[in-house]
Order: C-alpha cells, then sequence, then structure tokens
C-alpha cells in the first residue's frame, strides 16, 4: 500500500506538471503568434529561413553526435553545445521551402524554434574551432583541379568572426565575374542610400490641363492587381492612378494630356549585349519590368520602349477612373517645382537587393547601380554607374585590385572582380557592425531550394539547405560566392570564380562540390 500512495502521489504531481506545462506551452505560444504579428517584414523573412538553417544543421550535428557515442553521464558535452550552437544561424527565407527532390515540401523536417534569442546551450560567436590553412587545402585543393572548370581557377575563404582568410588560391586575380557582381552593385547602394530607402514615382501638374508622370528609376512598379495575402506590396500604378483621379476631380478637371519623364537618368538606355531577353532597356520608368509576359523574374520578352508603355498603361487606368486622356508620345520633362498630384513609394531597397540577389534580376540591379550614381553624384549611365559602385566601395576600403564595373548586372564581359573581392564584400555583409548591409546576406539563394540555387545540388547532403550563394553564368564563365556554415559550426564566407570553361553543366557541379566540400568540412 505505501508503495502503491508514493504512486499515486508522483502521478498527481505529473500530472499538476503538466497542466503547468500546457499552461505555459499555451502562453508561450500566444506570445510567439503576437511577436510574429507585429514584427516588421524584414524581420519575420528573416525569422522564418533561421529556422529552416536551423533545422538543417541541428539535424545533421545530433546525427553525427549520436553516431559517436552517447549522450549521459555528462559525455559528449562538447558535442551538445556545438550541436546547440547550430540554431540561430541562417537568413532570409524567399519562397516556399521545399526538400530536395520533394515537390510540395513535405520531406522538409518540422520546424519549431524559438522567435530569436539563442537556443539553450548555444557557444558564443566565433568560439567554434577554425578551420586551419592545410586542413581546407587538402579539402579543396583537389577539387580545384576538376577538368570541368576552365583555364582560370580562383578561390577565396574567410573567416567571419576573424576576417582571416583561411584558404586562398588565386584570390586577387580579377576575372569576369558574370552575376556575382550584383554582390559589389548591393554593397555599394546600401553603403550610399541605406536599407530604408525607397524609390519614388510621382504625378505632377504641368501647363493648364498637363500632366506629367515622373520616373525615378522604380524597376519593381507594378500595373497589375495587388496579390492578395501578401505583406508589403511593390509600388502600383493603380494606386498612382486613384489618387491622381481623385486630385484632379478635386480640381473639377476630368480630360488631360499626359507626358512622362524620364531625365532622372541619362546615357544609353540599352545594355552593351543589346535587346535581350535578359533586360529591358534601362530607363527610370517601366512597369513590371517592361515584361510582355506574367512572369515575374528570369528571362521574358521586353517592350521597346518601357517608359511610353508604362505612360500607355497609366493613361489606361486613368481613363478606367473616369479621367479622359490624351498621351504625349514624346518623353517631357516635368516642370520646376510642379505641384506634385500623387506619389508612390517603391519597397525598401533592403527588399529590393533581396530579390535581385534571389533571382538575379538583372533590371533590378542596373537600377540598383544608377540610384547609387545618384547618391554619389555621377551622370547616371552605365559609365557613372560603374564609377559610382568603385568609389562607393572605396569608401568602404574593400581591394579593388583590377575591379572593373562595366554595369551592374553582370551582363558585360568587361566587367572584372578578384575572388578575394567577392569575399570581402560577404565578410563585410556578414560582419556585425554593418547591420544596413544585412540583405546581402539574406538575400543570397539557398541551396536545392530556393532562387537559382532551386535547382543545383542535388544529392549534396552537406551542402543542400547549408549553402547560400550568388551564382554567375556567361558563357564560357561560371562564378559562385556565399556564406556557408562548416561541420564545426564556424561562419565561413566564400567565393570560387572560373573562367574558359567548355561544360557549363559540369563547371557548376565542380564549383557546388568546392561549396560542400566547406561545409562538411573540419578541417583542421
Amino acid at each position: 500500500m505505501p508503495e502503491t500512495r508514493t504512486w499515486q502521489v508522483r502521478w498527481q504531481s505529473a500530472q499538476r506538471y503538466a497542466r503547468q506545462a500546457g499552461h505555459t506551452a499555451r502562453a508561450a505560444s500566444d506570445a510567439a503568434r503576437e511577436t510574429w504579428r507585429s514584427a516588421p517584414r524584414h524581420t519575420r523573412q528573416t525569422w522564418r529561413l533561421t529556422a529552416v538553417s536551423a533545422a538543417t544543421g541541428l539535424a545533421v550535428a545530433v546525427v553525427a553526435v549520436a553516431a559517436s557515442g552517447p549522450w549521459d553521464s555528462g559525455q559528449r558535452t562538447a558535442e551538445r553545445a556545438r550541436a546547440a550552437a547550430g540554431v540561430g544561424t541562417g537568413g532570409e527565407h524567399h519562397g516556399r521551402v521545399r526538400a530536395p527532390g520533394s515537390a510540395d515540401g513535405s520531406g522538409a523536417p518540422p520546424v519549431l524554434p524559438a522567435l530569436g534569442g539563442p537556443a539553450h546551450g548555444a557557444v558564443g560567436r566565433g568560439t567554434a574551432p577554425v578551420p586551419t590553412g592545410a586542413g581546407l587545402a587538402d579539402a579543396l585543393a583537389p577539387l580545384l583541379k576538376d577538368p570541368a572548370l576552365g583555364s582560370l581557377r580562383a578561390a577565396s575563404v574567410l573567416d567571419v568572426a576573424t576576417g582571416r582568410e583561411v584558404f586562398g588560391s588565386r584570390p586577387g586575380v580579377a576575372t569576369t565575374p558574370a552575376s556575382t557582381v550584383k554582390l559589389a552593385t548591393a554593397v555599394a547602394a546600401l553603403a550610399e542610400l541605406g536599407a530604408d530607402h525607397r524609390i519614388d514615382t510621382t504625378v505632377v501638374s504641368g501647363a493648364k490641363d498637363r500632366v506629367v508622370l515622373v520616373g525615378g528609376g522604380d524597376p519593381t512598379l507594378t500595373a497589375r492587381a495587388p496579390k492578395g495575402g501578401t505583406e508589403e506590396q511593390p509600388a502600383n500604378l493603380r494606386t498612382l492612378a486613384d489618387d491622381t483621379a481623385r486630385a484632379l476631380k478635386k480640381h473639377k478637371t476630368t480630360e488631360i494630356t499626359l507626358g512622362y519623364d524620364t531625365s532622372a537618368y541619362s546615357g544609353p538606355v540599352l545594355h552593351p549585349i543589346g535587346p535581350n531577353e535578359n533586360i529591358a532597356p534601362v530607363t527610370a520608368l517601366m512597369a513590371d519590368e517592361a515584361r510582355l509576359d506574367d512572369s515575374e523574374h528570369g528571362t521574358a520578352p521586353r517592350e521597346a520602349d518601357p517608359a511610353l508603355a508604362a505612360a500607355r498603361a497609366f493613361a489606361d487606368l486613368l481613363h478606367r477612373r473616369g479621367i479622359t486622356v490624351h498621351v504625349d508620345t514624346r518623353p517631357a520633362k516635368a516642370p520646376k517645382e510642379a505641384d506634385r498630384l500623387a506619389a508612390v513609394h517603391s519597397l525598401p531597397l533592403s527588399a529590393l537587393v533581396e530579390r535581385m540577389l534571389t533571382y538575379s534580376d538583372n533590371d533590378i540591379a542596373e537600377a540598383l547601380a544608377r540610384q547609387t550614381a545618384i547618391a554619389v553624384g555621377e551622370p547616371v549611365s552605365f559609365a557613372g554607374a560603374g564609377k559610382a559602385v568603385r568609389t562607393a566601395l572605396e569608401r568602404q576600403h574593400l581591394p579593388l585590385s583590377g575591379a572593373v564595373f562595366a554595369d551592374g548586372s553582370g551582363l558585360d564581359r568587361a566587367d572584372r572582380v578578384s575572388a578575394g573581392l567577392l569575399s570581402h564584400l560577404l565578410l563585410r555583409a556578414s560582419a556585425p557592425g554593418h547591420p544596413a548591409l544585412r540583405s546581402v546576406v539574406t538575400g543570397l539563394p539557398v541551396a536545392a531550394f530556393t532562387g537559382t540555387l532551386s535547382n543545383r545540388y542535388a544529392g549534396q547532403t552537406a551542402g543542400a539547405g547549408a549553402v547560400r550563394a550568388k551564382t554567375g553564368t556567361l558563357t564560357g564563365v561560371n562564378t559562385l560566392a556565399g556564406t556557408v556554415v562548416d561541420a564545426d559550426g564556424r561562419l565561413l564566407v566564400f567565393a570560387f570564380m572560373t573562367s574558359g570553361t567548355t561544360d557549363a553543366q559540369g563547371a557548376q557541379e565542380a564549383l557546388d562540390k568546392l561549396a560542400s566540400a566547406v561545409a562538411n568540412c573540419g578541417c583542421r
């Protein structure tokens, strides 16, 4: 009987504990949901990918530790701390996360992290072992000999906590970067303008019943209906038409002549590669990147005159709102100190940078290079934007030996960037002292999951979900630059570049193996 009574007491105590735990869990869940609802868009996005990266890293660490022995009696404490340290790494998530090889994401592990704050038992920043140069060389040097790589092969791997290069192979040689030059464009724009900068599109009044649509250079301005259920929306010509029609009617005006102003930009509108489905003519006024289909990123047929097409779309929207519009088909200059009738504002620069990097968006890249030129005071053209990017990076004390910025997107083969510059751009964006640059890291595609890396890293379990990197591809040119947490929990940045390739698929796979080797490395 005493034994029975003891078990009854224990059972009642357990029930009370369970009820208390349930109340606590529900309260924590309610608090977490409220924190989620009140958080800014970019913070919620960062939490999402933090959760995904944390779950992936923690699962790998737990499996490794379980294979090496038991956890009981105080054993494996270093491994336990190391596994917990995986929580809290990661960054932005830009789309629905799916597991490699899974169409609906059903293969993805469940994720239930705490919102913000370190995991229990997590070690401090930079306390994981630093890989040695010799250890990384043993892992990477053989892979750099892959015959799929071209005649020029360059690499740079830096430790984020110390800023020290832990592996390099011709890191100072400047070569064609392709789209990885967008990292330079992003850092330059953010450094000069700030993460919260927005680009305005305005409507001003002119002489008599004339109205002018003034482009500010927002490439994400849209004429499409807003998407339901999404968060902050891009600037919309429909909203601008609502506000303009309201202002005109307030002044008893129902018939106007509409002009459009593209004078924010100067120089040629066509990229040196000529008319191309990879990029629209570069102008200060366009809607939906001048796409002639319903796509939002990737290649697409484009309007030959994006500004006129945007003005006509705006005129049609005004007509639907009861305004008779006659479109002046030639660009006009808005009068100085004209009265503003209406305005819309782009997403913050940080969001534009993320979209540019995730999808390797050439139109956004060229726009951000020109916004940098405006900020620096250079001509707002291809040449002026290139000078402005270089000036902005010089102010950040980055290694620019041999660097050439012929455009902001990397489509121009005249661009020249070294692996060392790419890795230092990522180092600067990853450093705690430069929060304004953080979207350079959060915008990087996630291997096997998002953006331009969504169809890569198949079968590479060490790299999939762990590598975050910007891709670069032109005929004969392949590059990859990004961030990775190695097997010991150390945050590293890397850049791998090759030119003279003849097998694009083979070169991509070789670069992916290099990044996966860093992820898999406890190289000491």
